[in-house]
């Protein structure tokens, strides 16, 4: 018997997810892959898998799963979900062993939208277009190209849970605003607009999913009309439709739209969205190309160093020793 997860229940909306599907979207398919590769990656690096391997993509509620046909081994990493094994509160930021038989099970998120689950070997799901990315909506990749169901089998690409689970104590970079960059349709919008979309709170609406998010604030009036010949659409495009309230595109977008874009957030900043949940507020700040890329290469140098943070559980090193609160209470030093 091969080893793998059984879903025993699925959660709101559970699929698998990479880092999605480039170079298709001319052809109309859209990337898809984690709406938070940073968690993503951080799950990876903690079973000893390439951070861009597939994992499951758990959304607001969590899930629950149990072992079959052998030793796995794995992590969480994303929004807090609180996770069980064998009815054990088990903690993020670290690699867990599980026998067979074992259930893990994750509840309802008390901050963020989405956790990732990785399992050491990855999952042997089906390569699409050259990702194993869901995009429901096509029916393409993941397990059947859709979102789990109870009863489902994820068999494992590889059975290596050898080796010692790992920890990482690694804060992502962070930033208190949504930043953007002005374009390319602001041309359609008045200048009063540009300046509400910096200067204004938006309230994230139930209209939230891979898709985009639908957004709820100050208007953002045009000045040339609502439609335009329809374009390209990038990950984080701001389509403001003839309401004035915009809406923010993300992994599983449409490849094209007509509505004009006032705005595309940074992809430093993606991962903020990917965890964004309904009633969340959402401020913005406008910067130019080369803050974008200063930011995009931040990122990339904090998720290059990951594999290099991880150590074995049961390590202690000066850093541990330095951040660890060693006397806890009051003391008058007497011993």
């Amino acid at each position: 018997m091969s080893v793998a997860l059984r879903v025993i229940a699925p959660g709101l909306s559970t699929t698998v997810q990479d880092l999605g599907r480039a170079g298709w979207m001319r052809f109309g398919v859209p990337p898809s892959g984690a709406l938070d590769p940073r968690a993503l990656a951080v799950a990876n690096i903690l079973v000893g898998n390439p951070a861009v391997a597939g994992a499951l993509e758990l959304t607001l509620t969590g899930g629950t799963f149990a072992v079959e046909g052998g030793s796995i081994c794995i992590a969480i990493a994303g929004a807090d979900m609180p996770m069980t094994i064998d009815r054990a509160a088990a903690a993020a930021g670290r690699s867990h062993t599980l026998r067979p038989g074992a259930v893990v099970r994750l509840g309802t998120a008390r901050h963020g939208m989405r956790t990732y689950l990785a399992v050491r070997g990855g999952f042997a799901a089906a390569p699409r277009f050259g990702s194993v990315a869901t995009h429901h909506r096509s029916g393409i990749g993941g397990f059947a190209g859709r979102a789990l169901a109870e009863g489902d089998l994820l068999p494992l690409a590889e059975t290596t849970p050898h080796g010692p689970d790992l920890r990482l104590a690694a804060a992502p970079p962070s930033y208190p605003r949504i930043r953007v960059v002005v374009g390319p349709q602001q041309d359609h919008f008045t200048h009063a607009a540009i300046d509400a979309l910096s200067s204004s709170a938006y309230r994230v609406t139930h209209a939230a999913d891979r898709m985009g998010l639908r957004l709820e604030g100050a208007p953002l009036t045009h000045a040339r009309g609502f439609n335009i010949i329809s374009d390209a659409i990038a990950a984080g495009s701001i389509q403001v439709p003839g309401g004035g309230q915009p809406i923010i595109l993300l992994a599983d977008r449409q490849t094209t739209g007509g509505y004009p874009k006032i705005a595309t957030v940074i992809s430093a900043d993606l991962p903020v969205l990917g965890q964004a949940r309904p009633g969340d507020i959402l401020r913005f700040e406008a910067v130019g190309l080369e803050a974008a890329v200063a930011a995009r290469r931040a990122l990339q140098d904090w998720l290059d160093a990951l594999p290099g943070r991880v150590s074995p559980i049961g390590t202690l090193d000066s850093e541990d020793l330095l951040a660890a609160n060693l006397i806890s209470g009051v003391t008058d030093g007497a011993g």
